[in-house]
């Protein structure tokens, strides 16, 4: 089996996550943040729309993680997404974060808005 190393290319992946936290590029977050390539900081969950429309000039798509289960998100926020052009993925946050881990993996233009399991 051919095994090769992950370049993340200054940007900080997900290590990990638990109840109430994620453990990104080896530091432990509280509550729900965003996870960019240019960094990560704290969410207002889907209230918090300026924080996800920020990312619209520095990604493509911004996977949402909604927790333990997969959610809709309100009606005002995938609107917002939708009229801003920034491409959305809704997900459990268990795979938003695999998921963006991959595609940061391969160089791509993605972040993460994440609630906590």
């Amino acid at each position: 089996m051919r095994l090769n190393e992950i370049d993340y290319n200054d940007a900080q992946p997900i290590d990990g996550y638990g109840p109430g936290f994620f453990r990104i590029g080896g530091e432990v977050y509280e509550g729900a943040q965003v996870v960019a390539p240019s960094g990560t900081r704290g969410w207002g969950g889907y209230g918090d729309i300026d924080a996800v429309l920020a990312l619209k000039e520095h990604v493509d798509v911004v996977f949402i993680g909604t927790g333990a289960e997969i959610a809709h998100p309100p009606a005002s926020f995938r609107e917002a997404m939708e009229g801003a052009g920034l491409g959305i993925e809704m997900m459990n946050s268990p795979s938003a974060c695999r998921t963006y881990n991959i595609l940061l993996s391969e160089g791509r233009r993605v972040a993460a808005a994440l609630l906590p399991v």
